[in-house]
């Protein structure tokens, strides 16, 4: 599942699920009818995916990296990959040039998830252009206070979607979790577009709550609503 959080709502697309990962559809490997996962004890091998932040430089160095991981878990064919995958790097072409900046990537051999995003700064949440009239009053304090953490993506494959969702070991759990302890922040915060369902259920999966009350509330300057996370 690929999730892809805009903070320009007014140009930007809004967040996005990609369904399936190409391997995962083989002909060859199709059995009639669902099974169900058994239950797994103690910690998942997935655990085993080593997490760590990159420098600017090493973004540079790995954006092309970066853009293939997008496309390939951003589902379609051929052309729906280069589409997704030329937004996505102009997204974070322009968001990694943000103070205070951070971007973790997950990896075994290959690279296999990311996430990333900002600090709102604090005092002054206008400081990031598009946010501020989506901003719930129940935010603002923490705003204030420099504790606010906007995650702008999580890019991760679809059976983290679908799998264990409330175990830490689940591979978004841990990047989302981690980007927040890497800056010390009290509150992560996303926008969504309310229409957006598969997306607000996978986020609400991953333990990200709604920021006024227990419905998505749009702005009434546009569709978005916000989710929030703790730590």
């Amino acid at each position: 599942m690929t999730v892809h959080v805009p903070v320009r709502p007014a140009t930007t697309e809004p967040v996005r699920p990609a369904i399936t990962e190409p391997h995962e559809r083989s002909a060859g490997n199709h059995r009639p009818g669902p099974r169900r996962p058994r239950p797994e004890r103690g910690s998942s091998p997935r655990a085993g995916e080593r997490l760590r932040p990159l420098t600017r430089r090493q973004i540079e160095d790995r954006f092309a990296e970066l853009g293939d991981l997008y496309a390939q878990t951003s589902g379609g064919g051929p052309r729906a990959w280069n589409a997704a995958r030329g937004s996505f790097l102009r997204h974070l072409g322009a968001d990694v040039r943000r103070p205070g900046f951070c971007l973790l990537i997950a990896e075994t051999t290959v690279l296999t998830g990311c996430a990333y995003g900002y600090p709102v700064p604090g005092g002054d949440p206008r400081g990031v252009r598009g946010l501020e009239p989506y901003l719930p009053r129940s935010v603002l304090p923490v705003a204030a206070a420099g504790g606010l953490f906007l995650v702008s993506g999580i890019v991760v494959p679809a059976r983290v979607r679908r799998q264990h969702l409330d175990r830490a070991w689940n591979l978004a759990r841990r990047l989302q979790n981690r980007l927040l302890a890497e800056h010390d922040a009290a509150l992560g915060i996303t926008l969504v577009d309310r229409a957006d369902g598969a997306t607000v259920q996978a986020l609400r999966s991953w333990g990200w709550r709604y920021a006024e009350g227990d419905t998505l509330q749009s702005s009434v300057l546009g569709r978005y609503g916000v989710l929030v996370l703790g730590r």
